[in-house]
């Protein structure tokens, strides 16, 4: 992501895009914005904390009024008015993240990461310097970001007209006629070989590289975002060219406004930006991804004392109506506190690891369920048996009825700090705005948490959760996947029993055991082997299991 930084004004604050509802990838070039602190809020009293029965008592935060705005070119637009500061964020999400790479040409990865990083570089009229320069003097930040599924442009200025129009006018300037020019692609091109041992001392990447490789086979989202080595070493201007005129246009985005504006100050910018970029057609839809029938084993060799574990499946869309029961499930399973159902096994009963998670990642096409964790060698087949044991009983038992309770009082309390500022309440509207969720999203969570019941969540978990057809990545010295296997099958047969059947890692034949093979890397969550995912079955150490 690029961002220039020119002000005077000192806005510190970051906040990330991948919330669950947001799913974007938090492996991959993490979103960072800028927010401002509420002074003018008063501290509650500190007896308030004196109990735990006092928590409720802190959440009066009214969810701010969402607009929904007249468009002349029928953009969806959402507007938030916040008068206490002279600001106004702009968002523009298009329908164009890396799942659109193959869009300009096959196999042709990393197309959209590398549009946001040039796309400011320099247009038809402007060189960087001069871009640059026309942010600074008018206060304004401009970014752009590549995710799987969107292509974020984000731009704040101060709302002084003549500055801000200065700042929008740049913008556009930028979306409709940036050249990317050869030596700056020549330039990232570069800088592939960055990162290189960065990745290769880093499971939790590697893994996170083969998982979405193991899970989505042939689908758009199993390669990286920032594409592999191999394929961005053919990137040229007229394909970046073409990802702009093609996909970053009015018809394939949304528009969300938060700051010092009036309604029809708002609907005017929206109206005025809509206009002045390429109408072009919307994006089509992205085909779904193909499920797991069986367990999926993926192990990569790699000389730790500690061994890392993912273990994932194909979920479901952002657009199902199932989500908030899922979300409500996921908090009490791996969410990241002491009394999820994971964590309780894993640590507290029998300190396997430190910490253990688990998330859904929501998204145009199927996303992943996924939970990780890291444990010492010795430890590793009983930890992977809890887990998956645990997994089971969660979606076979019935619900615990207290923990539902406590989970869905803890996301309403929670969930303010979404729209705790200018920057995370825009943040907010590009989400519900390219996921086509309604206006009334925020005002209305709390009451649509409320009325979740047990069996809604029992119901979604039995749907979309699926012991008996698990990717396992499991980056360790070395893996004995036949007792892996057998563990895993004897489990889906007794699931009843928390108690781990004793694995004596220590006692297993010693093999070859080499640092991880040399990877092709463009940054540090790169893809490591620039191979079609369709031929890993066939290579380093793979294997499905009936």
């Amino acid at each position: 992501m690029k961002k220039h930084l020119f002000s005077t004004l000192i806005l510190s604050t970051s906040f990330s895009l991948c919330s669950a509802g947001f799913a974007m990838e938090t492996a991959t070039t993490a979103a960072h914005d800028f927010a401002e602190t509420d002074v003018s809020t008063p501290l509650q009293s500190l007896s308030l904390l004196h109990s735990l029965n006092a928590v409720n008592e802190l959440v009066d935060v009214r969810a701010p009024q969402v607009y929904e705005l007249k468009n002349h070119r029928h953009v969806r637009t959402l507007f938030v008015e916040n008068p206490a500061l002279p600001m106004v964020d702009i968002q523009l999400t298009f329908n164009a993240g890396s799942a659109r790479d193959a869009e300009i040409e096959k196999g042709l990865f990393g197309v959209a990461n590398m549009a946001a990083q040039l796309i400011d570089e320099g247009t038809k009229r402007y060189k960087a310097e001069e871009i640059a320069a026309a942010f600074e003097t008018t206060g304004a930040r401009f970014s752009t970001t590549a995710y799987r599924d969107m292509f974020v442009v984000r731009l704040r200025t101060l709302s002084d007209p003549q500055k801000m129009q200065t700042a929008v006018k740049m913008m556009l300037e930028i979306l409709k006629h940036a050249t990317f020019e050869r030596s700056n692609i020549q330039r990232v091109q570069s800088n592939t070989q960055i990162g290189q041992k960065q990745l290769q001392e880093n499971p939790s990447r590697l893994m996170n590289i083969r998982l979405y490789r193991a899970i989505y086979g042939q689908h758009a989202y199993s390669e990286p975002i920032t594409g592999t080595n191999g394929s961005i070493k053919r990137i040229q201007p007229k394909h970046l060219q073409q990802f702009r005129d093609q996909f970053l246009v009015a018809q394939n985005m949304n528009i969300a406004i938060t700051g010092k504006l009036t309604l029809k100050e708002a609907e005017k910018l929206a109206n005025t930006i809509s206009a002045h970029i390429a109408q072009g057609v919307a994006a089509t839809a992205l085909p779904q991804p193909t499920p797991a029938t069986r367990f999926n084993i993926q192990h990569i060799p790699y000389r730790s004392q500690q061994a890392h574990v993912s273990i994932a499946q194909l979920a479901t869309t952002r657009d199902d109506p199932d989500y908030l029961a899922l979300e409500i499930a996921n908090k009490m399973l791996g969410g990241s506190s002491f009394n999820s159902i994971l964590m309780k096994e894993l640590r507290v009963k029998r300190g396997y690891t430190y910490g253990v998670s688990s998330s859904f990642r929501f998204t145009q096409a199927a996303g992943l369920f996924s939970l990780g964790y890291s444990t010492r060698q010795d430890q590793l087949l009983d930890s992977i048996q809890v887990a998956h044991q645990s997994l089971i009983q969660f979606v076979q038992q019935p619900m615990n009825l207290e923990q539902l309770k406590e989970t869905k009082a803890g996301l309403i309390r929670a969930f303010p700090n979404q729209y705790s500022s200018n920057a995370s309440i825009n943040a907010q509207l590009g989400h519900i705005g390219f996921y086509r969720l309604p206006a009334n999203y925020l005002s209305d969570y709390a009451e649509r948490v409320e009325k979740v019941t047990a069996e809604d969540v029992q119901r979604a978990i039995r749907k979309h959760l699926h012991p008996d057809r698990l990717t396992l990545v499991i980056v360790s010295e070395h893996l004995d996947k036949a007792a892996l296997v057998k563990m895993l099958q004897d489990n889906l047969l007794a699931p009843t029993s928390l108690t781990p059947t004793p694995h004596n890692m220590n006692n297993m034949p010693t093999e070859k055991i080499t640092l991880a093979p040399r990877q092709e890397v463009v940054e540090p969550d790169l893809a490591p082997f620039d191979v079609p995912a369709s031929t890993l079955n066939n290579a380093h150490n793979e294997s499905d299991v009936d």
